[in-house]
């Protein structure tokens, strides 16, 4: 297998420097610490050999963490979404909007090919809208398949609530039935706050920081009243349903899906990110197949939660589909402390899972100094023999951020 070594990273202050290469693994041994130098090694034979292909990342040059797993029964994609780079990454607009469209395009060709799409989470990074621009075959390409979504009605922020409406009214409206027809009256008014069964999370020292730490969960708790006794509990919910074109609408919370010789097991909601996170809920995905298990934990940020790395390690994945934490927004919308939280997290993931291949990737990838920001993630994949790339690398090429 190739590996090409392109250094150019601050880590070649640190002195004596030995390089270690093999087939797999590029790494640089400093007195700082073990640190992998970028490099091109082509993965993707093994993720196919599993049945699984990645399709677009933020380290491809648009936001996107779709994956397609081909099963007995048909293609499965997993968050078949893509939206152009923020302001900040440094490529002119023009840019941004092509690599989107390509993106589009190439998660359009399986979804058209698959029977079954999942839908972590109502972002655009996320899930492609019916009629989207740069969509080339049809407006619709989920028509005619098994759709297993968020539940669009529970644990879900105001913003996804409306989007996931606009995405099944759009659905409906395609195959000639009425949106109105699929609403119904809530079905429980009493909703549980995740929050308080975080144990590990609570019992974590907190240092100086605790303070603002329970102002900020006090917040919380009345943002997630408001959601559970103004919104979930009262405004009209949308029914599971298969539409006249015969897509089915099915939310996956908590729910195993059966494609053959493939088990697919839909995570409860999870927080996009920490403890009350504004942003909402996600559901991971675990895939279950006869020669892997491989853990794809959409949008967790990290994960930044103690108690959701803990998770993942008690189902030992053989392949982890981890997004990092979103560096790019480091100091002002994302803090040192739980930086820190999303960094030791994915470490301990690593130590103590000991997975066959991470492809660490998502929010991590949107600007320029991201391996900086988490080397102690790579020095834990170098202790544990660990293969540790982004989505581009394991396709066999440079992440672009990392080119400009």
């Amino acid at each position: 297998m190739g590996v090409f070594i392109d250094v150019h990273y601050d880590v070649l202050f640190a002195i004596n420097i030995q390089i270690e290469v093999t087939q797999i693994k590029v790494a640089v041994l400093t007195t700082h610490g073990v640190i992998y130098l970028a490099k091109r090694c082509d993965c993707a034979p093994l993720l196919r050999s599993y049945g699984v292909e990645l399709l677009w990342f933020d380290s491809m040059g648009a936001k996107s963490s779709s994956l397609a797993v081909n099963t007995s029964e048909g293609l499965l994609v997993i968050d078949p979404g893509a939206a152009a780079m923020q302001p900040s990454y440094p490529l002119d607009d023009s840019r941004k909007i092509a690599l989107r469209m390509e993106a589009v395009r190439r998660i359009e060709e399986y979804v058209t090919r698959a029977s079954a799409v999942i839908i972590t989470h109502y972002h655009y990074d996320h899930h492609l809208r019916v009629g989207d621009p740069h969509l080339r075959s049809s407006p619709n390409p989920y028509s005619g398949k098994l759709l297993i979504m968020k539940d669009p009605n529970t644990y879900i922020n105001a913003s996804q609530w409306g989007r996931a409406r606009e995405l099944i009214r759009d659905l409906a409206l395609m195959s000639g039935a009425k949106f109105e027809d699929l609403l119904i009256e809530p079905k429980t008014r009493v909703f549980d706050d995740p929050v308080p069964h975080l144990k590990e999370a609570h019992g974590r020292d907190w240092g100086t920081y605790l303070g603002r730490r329970r102002e900020l969960l006090r917040r919380g708790r009345a943002w997630f009243s408001k959601l559970a006794e103004g919104l979930w509990g009262h405004e009209s919910w949308v029914r599971e349903a298969e539409l006249p074109d015969g897509t089915r609408l099915v939310w996956g919370d908590g729910k195993s899906f059966r494609f053959g010789d493939v088990n697919v097991k839909v995570f409860p909601p999870w927080f996009h990110g920490i403890e009350y996170d504004r942003t909402g809920w996600v559901t991971p995905v675990l895939i279950d197949m006869p020669e892997a298990r491989v853990m794809y934990s959409s949008d967790l940020m990290g994960p930044a939660i103690e108690d959701y790395a803990s998770r993942i390690i008690a189902e030992k994945p053989d392949i982890l589909i981890l997004d990092g934490p979103p560096t790019y927004l480091f100091p002002y919308m994302l803090n040192r402390i739980n930086l820190r939280r999303a960094v030791e997290n994915a470490a301990r993931i690593i130590r103590e899972c000991s997975p066959e291949l991470v492809i660490y990737d998502h929010h991590l990838l949107r600007e320029r100094r991201w391996r900086k920001r988490v080397r102690e993630v790579f020095e834990a994949a170098a202790e544990k023999d660990v293969e540790l790339l982004t989505a581009a690398e394991c396709l066999g090429s440079r992440p672009l951020i990392d080119t400009l």
